[in-house]
């Protein structure tokens, strides 16, 4: 009677069925589960546990953890019968449930980053979830390893039961953060304050910097005070740099920034390398009517007046002086408010004589003219 009744106690389990069990032993590559009332111990293979990748069970379960799995095959053997179950399956069928429920309600979901793999981000959602690298961030990173155990605040791409595929998207939620900043950010920018920003892309024309969540653009011509032939020989991306803002159209969400305006302009310490009266090298700029342009420092350029080009006549600066030129000047002024330098090249020379001094030096040459040779006849009709 007592084995009659133990038959009738055992719980009847068949291929599809969903049960209950405690998770009684860990080996590598199994995991063993006592299920209560029934004739056989269940057995989860390590692939069965979790769509993750786990290279052993004990990643994924401990011992005395009560856990639901589906049973996929029955091995009734008489001694060593066994249920295979899968742990994996069951999950993955009630995630997918769940995430079908929020994709269609366009609802978000909380993850963490388990694996940084090529191309993107594998998650934990029940299923394995995938971000690719596009879909990351609105930002360009190089090196995704910080991303490693992070939770992110996910929006579902794309959902596939069959293909068991689960396409999912951070950068979305960074969109929808940032477009919130940015109306917040173009609200509070001050034109002519200077802020501190960082160098997001650069193009043939220019940088832009992202300011507090928005970009506004330095034109090339606003970046240093010399003068700039690639914007990357002066900026490289990520770098951190102040900026002033010149302008700002909310509609239209377009900042001009500037960065050689937030530096200290080269007229604001032209005293500190120069003073009146200095004789300096300079390089010839460029030549006009007028005069020449020359350069004595990066930023800084005089003019040299066609009057103090030469103690000689001449008709055209470009007859004596021509760019690229190096030369030496002589500082006669400096405006600083009006950013200008008078600058003379005949100052720094001596000028030359009009006549032969030699002449009036008789002390030392016999044959040296006398007065009557230099002025002959003239006085022959002297009545003295």
């Amino acid at each position: 009677m007592t084995e009659e009744f133990n038959e009738n106690m055992i719980t009847e389990i068949q291929e599809g069925d969903k049960i209950k069990g405690t998770v009684q032993k860990i080996e590598d590559k199994h995991v063993i589960v006592f299920i209560e009332g029934a004739k056989f111990d269940g057995i989860i293979p390590i692939s069965q546990l979790t769509s993750l990748h786990i290279d052993k069970a004990e990643e994924a379960v401990s011992v005395g953890d009560e856990i639901e799995a589906f049973v996929t095959k029955i091995e009734d053997k008489e001694e060593d019968g066994h249920y295979i179950l899968s742990k994996r399956q069951l999950d993955e069928s009630q995630s997918y449930e769940s995430l079908k429920e929020k994709f269609e309600n366009n609802e978000t979901i909380e993850a963490e980053v388990k694996e940084v793999v090529k191309g993107g981000l594998v998650v934990d959602v029940g299923l394995r979830g995938f971000i690719p690298a596009s879909l990351i961030s609105t930002e360009y990173i190089e090196d995704f390893s910080d991303y490693q155990g992070r939770q992110l605040t996910l929006k579902i791409e794309e959902l596939d039961q069959e293909k068991n595929r689960v396409i999912l998207n951070h950068r979305a939620i960074e969109e929808e953060a940032n477009k919130f900043k940015r109306a917040e950010t173009l609200q509070n920018l001050e034109v002519g304050s200077i802020i501190e920003g960082k160098v997001a892309r650069i193009t043939s024309f220019g940088a832009f910097v992202n300011i507090g969540g928005v970009d506004g653009l330095v034109h090339i011509s606003q970046i240093t005070h010399d003068r700039l032939e690639k914007v990357e020989d002066a900026l490289e991306i990520g770098q951190e740099v102040k900026v002033k803002i010149l302008s700002v159209d909310t509609e239209a969400e377009r900042i001009s920034l500037s960065i050689k305006d937030a530096l200290p302009g080269p007229f604001e310490t032209i005293d500190e390398k120069f003073k009146v009266g200095d004789i300096v090298d300079g390089k010839v700029m460029r030549l006009a009517n007028f005069g020449a342009f020359v350069e004595i420092a990066k930023g800084l350029q005089g003019l040299v007046h066609i009057s103090q080009i030469s103690h000689e006549h001449i008709g055209s600066p470009n007859e004596v002086l021509e760019p690229g030129q190096t030369i030496k000047v002589k500082i006669l002024d400096i405006n600083k408010e009006e950013q200008r330098i008078a600058l003379s090249i005949k100052a720094t020379e001596e000028q030359g004589q009009d006549f032969d001094s030699s002449y009036l030096d008789t002390s030392s040459n016999e044959d040296a003219p006398t007065l009557g040779d230099v002025f002959g006849d003239k006085f022959k009709n002297l009545k003295l």
